[in-house]
């Protein structure tokens, strides 16, 4: 589906956020690793629909899984799989087809799972035959997605044995994530204490369940409007649930538009802003957030100076190659964008091309980057339709504001 945006001269209103997918999954996931949770403002985005289904077939020990696009599901619902069935298969499409669990299923295969993907990528369809995960020392590549790390954290309380888990990869990333399953885990009764090189993990823990939990709004999600606001002539709210007991890795985007020059004001249920701002560029570290870079590179186009995305390299192994395609993408527009070491360098411009055809390679974020792009300048997004992957009301919540 091809969306049509037309630039606009003002954007005036209130929407509700929607709630935290990245939650949202995790606290289905562990639910059913046991005890009884009552789950508030779960995201009703695809993913978290994946991740509740998923949950409920674990549950009842189904043999066959599919997760469609969700890479968060099929990484935590692989080293669970031998301890609710025998064998399994997870079939997933679209996006996740050609996405990689090498580092996973080899760290799985080391401790007793038969369990092989397809291709040297191992993506899916993930065929699991026999045995089982039986804790020890368990070393695990963490330098290209930390869902590999809080898969296992989540799955390595309930063996008997204690467990290491230990990074062999050059460095963790996207680390805010692994706190967020670790906080999570907390609320269900489970301890995980960190150390220097990994993570020591106690058995035969008990899950308590989640109780009453509330799934928190989503920042990175609330990035899009944001950046609408800031590019735009504006008075926006956005309403949601906003208390920062829990972390979320998107949450960096606060700090980064007030280093950028941008004015807000956040309370516990809804940020307000007045735009626009004369943004400022400078060197981002997207490290601990490489769902942001999309956005940032839309903000930088308009930003004073040059602006650095740096510590992105794991960006090209999401739904699409957030380096590359994005970078691809915004050329068309005349935009100024380089490659770099794991990194996009952006210099603005004082003239971009109008109207031009942008596919967001049916990446949701992409999707919804090019959308507020076009706000400003005008473009066609092709795939809008992915924004269902995390944030099925954003055509509907901009028209409210004024797309």
């Amino acid at each position: 589906m091809i969306l049509k945006v037309k630039p606009v001269r003002f954007l005036k209103g209130t929407i509700d956020l929607p709630a935290s997918k990245s939650y949202s999954i995790r606290a289905s996931m562990i639910a059913a690793c046991g005890g009884k949770s009552i789950i508030r403002n779960l995201s009703d985005c695809d993913d978290a629909k994946v991740a509740a289904r998923t949950a409920n077939d674990l549950i009842k020990g189904s043999k066959i899984f599919q997760v469609g696009e969700s890479g968060t599901t099929l990484r935590f619902l692989l080293p669970l799989l031998s301890l609710h069935t025998k064998s399994a298969v997870v079939k997933g499409r679209g996006t996740l087809v050609g996405r990689p669990n090498a580092h996973l299923c080899e760290s799985l295969r080391a401790q007793g799972m038969d369990i092989r993907g397809s291709g040297p990528q191992e993506s899916v369809p993930i065929v699991y035959k026999d045995g089982e995960v039986k804790g020890g020392v368990i070393k695990i590549d963490g330098s290209l997605s930390s869902q590999f790390i809080s898969a296992l954290l989540i799955a390595l309380p309930r063996l008997t044995k204690d467990s290491w888990l230990i990074n062999r990869g050059r460095e963790m990333v996207s680390k805010d994530y692994i706190t967020m399953t670790i906080q999570i885990l907390s609320k269900a009764g489970i301890k995980i204490y960190e150390q220097r090189k990994g993570f020591y993990i106690k058995g035969d823990q008990k899950f308590k369940g989640l109780k009453n939990f509330t799934v928190p709004s989503d920042y990175g999600l609330a990035a899009f409007p944001m950046a609408a606001a800031c590019l735009l002539p504006s008075q926006v709210t956005l309403k949601g649930y906003l208390k920062d007991d829990l972390i979320q890795s998107d949450g960096h985007i606060l700090q980064f538009l007030k280093r950028m020059g941008v004015a807000f004001k956040k309370t516990a249920t809804a940020i307000t802003m007045s735009g626009p701002f004369p943004l400022k560029g400078g060197v981002f570290s997207l490290k601990d957030c490489p769902d942001l870079v999309p956005i940032m590179a839309v903000l930088a186009l308009f930003a004073k100076g040059q602006t650095h995305l740096a510590n992105i390299y794991h960006a090209r192994f999401k739904e699409s190659d957030r380096i590359s395609d994005l970078r691809k993408e915004l050329l068309k527009i005349n935009a100024d964008v380089k490659e770099a070491s794991g990194a996009l360098v952006i210099t603005p411009r004082t003239f971009y091309r109008t109207g031009q055809f942008l596919d967001s390679h049916r990446d949701h974020r992409l999707a919804m980057a090019f959308t507020i792009l076009g706000l400003k300048i005008g473009c066609c997004v092709k795939g809008i339709e992915s924004c269902r992957k995390s944030y099925p009301c954003f055509v509907k919540d901009m028209k409210s504001l004024g797309l």
